[in-house]
């Protein structure tokens, strides 16, 4: 019992921190900006295996919707679900540099694209830089991602933030939207799966 009490103490504790780094921090931090579909579209992506070429963004996702991960690996649980619902997963980096993207590629289940315009971390590109260091959070997703195998870089543009979206067929535009607010910051698998549910059912109800 006093073994509980002691966590939990500690554990209060460990929040009151992470809640005043956090805010002394957020005063420092650019907010995001929501980007657009046209933002999006006009992206000029490479491929990354076999043959180099480059390809417009839009081509994604113009037939089938997608969802595109730029510096998260964490979706490729939701491949088997994504697949029964026609919606293809891709990934994007924004720089690669030595073997950080073959290092990456054994935790996504999806092809990888270079956007070296960096288009899906804007429209206003967003970097933590040394502040991260000061936030418990982040020290806690890089022990995570640590004890995975997989690590990062804090070379070139290791400091940018990344995000996800879920984007969909012709009309149907960015259906769901999240920005990192610190290095490890999750978006909601489930509400990635509602956004991408909503692809072929709002396309069902149209051709009705």
């Amino acid at each position: 019992m006093a073994g509980g009490v002691v966590a939990e103490v500690a554990a209060s504790v460990f929040g009151l921190i992470t809640a005043v780094m956090n805010f002394f921090t957020n005063m420092f931090l650019t907010p995001p900006l929501s980007a657009t579909i046209k933002h999006l579209e006009e992206a000029e992506l490479k491929t990354l295996t076999g043959e180099p070429k480059t390809i417009r963004a839009k081509s994604l996702w113009e037939t089938s919707g997608a969802v595109i991960m730029a510096e998260a690996a964490e979706l490729s649980s939701l491949k088997p679900q994504l697949d029964e619902l026609g919606v293809p997963l891709y990934a994007v980096v924004k720089e690669d540099i030595g073997t950080e993207v073959q290092n990456f590629r054994p935790y996504l289940k999806g092809e990888i694209f270079l956007d070296e315009k960096k288009r899906f971390y804007g429209p206003l590109e967003r970097k933590m830089g040394l502040l991260a260091f000061l936030r418990p959070g982040v020290w806690l997703s890089g022990l995570r991602a640590f004890n995975k195998g997989f690590m990062g870089n804090i070379m070139g543009e290791g400091f940018v933030l990344g995000g996800v979206f879920v984007i969909g067929r012709e009309e149907q535009g960015i259906l769901l939207e999240h920005r990192e607010i610190e290095f490890g910051d999750k978006v909601n698998i489930e509400e990635v799966l509602r956004a991408a549910r909503r692809i072929p059912q709002e396309l069902l109800s149209l051709e009705k």
